[in-house]
Protein backbone atom coordinates (compact mmCIF):
# COMPACT_ATOMS: atom_id res chain seq x y z
CA UNK A 1 0.00 0.00 0.00
CA UNK A 2 2.72 1.97 -1.23
CA UNK A 3 4.00 3.20 2.38
CA UNK A 4 0.54 5.01 3.50
CA UNK A 5 -1.15 4.28 6.55
CA UNK A 6 -4.15 6.80 6.07
CA UNK A 7 -6.23 8.06 3.35
CA UNK A 8 -4.97 11.34 2.36
CA UNK A 9 -6.65 14.61 4.15
CA UNK A 10 -8.67 15.31 0.37
CA UNK A 11 -10.70 12.15 0.98
CA UNK A 12 -11.66 13.90 4.72
CA UNK A 13 -15.28 15.05 2.93
CA UNK A 14 -16.43 11.08 1.94
CA UNK A 15 -15.01 9.73 4.75
CA UNK A 16 -16.88 11.84 7.60
CA UNK A 17 -17.47 9.36 10.47
CA UNK A 18 -13.90 10.08 12.01
CA UNK A 19 -10.50 11.61 11.01
CA UNK A 20 -8.32 10.03 8.25
CA UNK A 21 -5.55 10.39 10.59
CA UNK A 22 -7.29 8.14 12.47
CA UNK A 23 -8.08 5.37 9.53
CA UNK A 24 -6.02 2.65 8.95
CA UNK A 25 -6.07 1.98 4.81
CA UNK A 26 -5.20 -2.15 6.15
CA UNK A 27 -8.03 -2.14 9.74
CA UNK A 28 -10.64 0.15 7.82
CA UNK A 29 -10.44 -0.91 4.34
CA UNK A 30 -14.11 -2.02 4.11
CA UNK A 31 -15.31 1.58 5.53
CA UNK A 32 -13.18 2.73 3.09
CA UNK A 33 -13.79 1.21 0.10
CA UNK A 34 -17.71 1.28 0.46
CA UNK A 35 -17.37 4.89 1.50
CA UNK A 36 -15.04 5.86 -1.57
CA UNK A 37 -17.11 3.47 -4.17
CA UNK A 38 -20.51 5.33 -2.85
CA UNK A 39 -19.71 8.74 -2.32
CA UNK A 40 -16.22 9.50 -4.31
CA UNK A 41 -15.77 10.57 -7.70
CA UNK A 42 -13.45 9.80 -10.36
CA UNK A 43 -10.57 10.99 -8.32
CA UNK A 44 -11.41 9.30 -5.45
CA UNK A 45 -11.62 5.63 -7.07
CA UNK A 46 -8.47 6.25 -9.08
CA UNK A 47 -6.73 6.69 -5.70
CA UNK A 48 -8.35 3.59 -4.59
CA UNK A 49 -7.25 1.65 -7.42
CA UNK A 50 -3.94 2.70 -6.79
CA UNK A 51 -3.90 1.25 -3.06
CA UNK A 52 -6.27 -1.69 -3.00
CA UNK A 53 -5.90 -3.84 -6.15
CA UNK A 54 -9.06 -4.79 -8.48
CA UNK A 55 -9.82 -7.81 -6.77
CA UNK A 56 -9.59 -6.55 -3.22
CA UNK A 57 -12.37 -3.76 -4.06
CA UNK A 58 -14.57 -6.29 -5.70
CA UNK A 59 -13.88 -8.58 -2.81
CA UNK A 60 -15.18 -5.71 -0.19
CA UNK A 61 -17.76 -5.06 -2.48
CA UNK A 62 -19.46 -8.37 -2.96
CA UNK A 63 -18.28 -9.78 0.87
CA UNK A 64 -19.59 -6.72 2.54
CA UNK A 65 -22.18 -5.05 1.24
CA UNK A 66 -23.00 -1.80 2.78
CA UNK A 67 -26.71 -0.13 2.24
CA UNK A 68 -25.77 3.64 1.90
CA UNK A 69 -25.78 3.42 -2.46
CA UNK A 70 -28.00 5.15 -4.16
CA UNK A 71 -28.98 3.01 -6.97
CA UNK A 72 -27.75 4.89 -10.30
CA UNK A 73 -24.24 4.38 -8.13
CA UNK A 74 -24.69 0.70 -6.97
CA UNK A 75 -25.96 0.07 -10.91
CA UNK A 76 -22.38 2.48 -12.16
CA UNK A 77 -20.31 0.16 -9.51
CA UNK A 78 -21.65 -2.75 -10.09
CA UNK A 79 -22.25 -3.15 -13.69
CA UNK A 80 -19.86 -1.13 -15.07
CA UNK A 81 -16.81 -0.18 -12.36
CA UNK A 82 -16.35 -3.56 -11.27
CA UNK A 83 -18.39 -5.47 -13.93
CA UNK A 84 -19.32 -7.84 -11.27
CA UNK A 85 -20.99 -11.00 -12.98
CA UNK A 86 -22.91 -12.31 -10.14
CA UNK A 87 -26.24 -11.11 -10.15
CA UNK A 88 -26.60 -8.85 -6.67
CA UNK A 89 -29.46 -8.05 -4.50
CA UNK A 90 -29.75 -4.99 -4.60
CA UNK A 91 -31.75 -4.85 -1.12
CA UNK A 92 -28.46 -4.88 0.47
CA UNK A 93 -26.87 -2.20 -1.01
CA UNK A 94 -29.35 0.76 -2.14
CA UNK A 95 -30.13 2.70 0.41
CA UNK A 96 -33.79 3.74 -0.69
CA UNK A 97 -34.96 0.18 -1.08
CA UNK A 98 -36.34 -1.70 2.53
CA UNK A 99 -33.88 -4.21 3.89
CA UNK A 100 -35.96 -7.75 3.91
CA UNK A 101 -33.59 -10.10 3.25
CA UNK A 102 -34.93 -13.04 3.07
Amino acid sequence: MQGMNHPPKNLQGILWSCSVDKLDLEKDKIYIINQVLSYGDLSHVKWLLSIYSRDIVEKVFLDFPIKQYREPRFNFVANYMLNVRTRLNPNRYVINIPRNIG
